[in-house]
């Protein structure tokens, strides 16, 4: 496999790597660690990459894993979340500010909630992913899945209507 060939079929999905990198570790600085880490990875197994039915489901679950691995470290003790990746022009100051608490309110929830339940919300509302997807990276069944994404916006539902009020039911 040559290095042209490798990256069309791993540039697709970097950014996916690293959205979930950052979930998990919050610092971009180590998400960019982990993103390289996964694609190095991939590229010294570059002959065995055509064996997997879906290389981009092995790689979120390779990026999961080397996260869950540096948390596990003592280095991952002074890690911050940061929710730093929305961006719109085209709103007025006031309403910028407004959807800017409302994205830091909804980060913070996110980061309150059980470690499995906010794995699967950046995977399935943020990243995408389908149920079997995440099922499968996650090495838990369908069920599972759905009752975890159920349970986790049902949290962000509720706290979101306590803390602003937003009358929403």
């Amino acid at each position: 496999m040559t290095q042209s060939e490798f990256l069309n079929i791993v540039m697709p999905f970097k950014d996916k790597v690293f959205r979930l990198s950052k979930r998990l570790l919050i610092s971009r600085e180590e998400a960019e660690d982990a993103t390289q880490e996964v694609l190095l990875k991939l590229w010294k197994n570059k002959k065995k990459i055509q064996e997997y039915k879906n290389i981009e489901a092995f790689s979120m679950t390779m990026a999961k894993n080397f996260c869950f691995d540096k948390l596990k470290s003592k280095q991952a003790q002074n890690l911050k979340i940061v929710h730093s990746n929305y961006e719109d022009n085209n709103t007025s100051l006031q309403k910028q500010v407004e959807l800017n608490d409302s994205v830091d309110w909804v980060a913070k929830i996110i980061e309150e909630l059980p470690e499995q339940q906010r794995l699967i919300i950046q995977l399935r509302d943020i990243e995408e992913y389908d149920l079997d997807e995440i099922a499968k990276m996650l090495d838990m069944n369908n069920t599972a899945v759905r009752v975890n994404l159920s349970r986790a916006r049902k949290a962000i539902r509720e706290k979101l209507t306590n803390t602003h009020n937003y009358g929403i039911k």
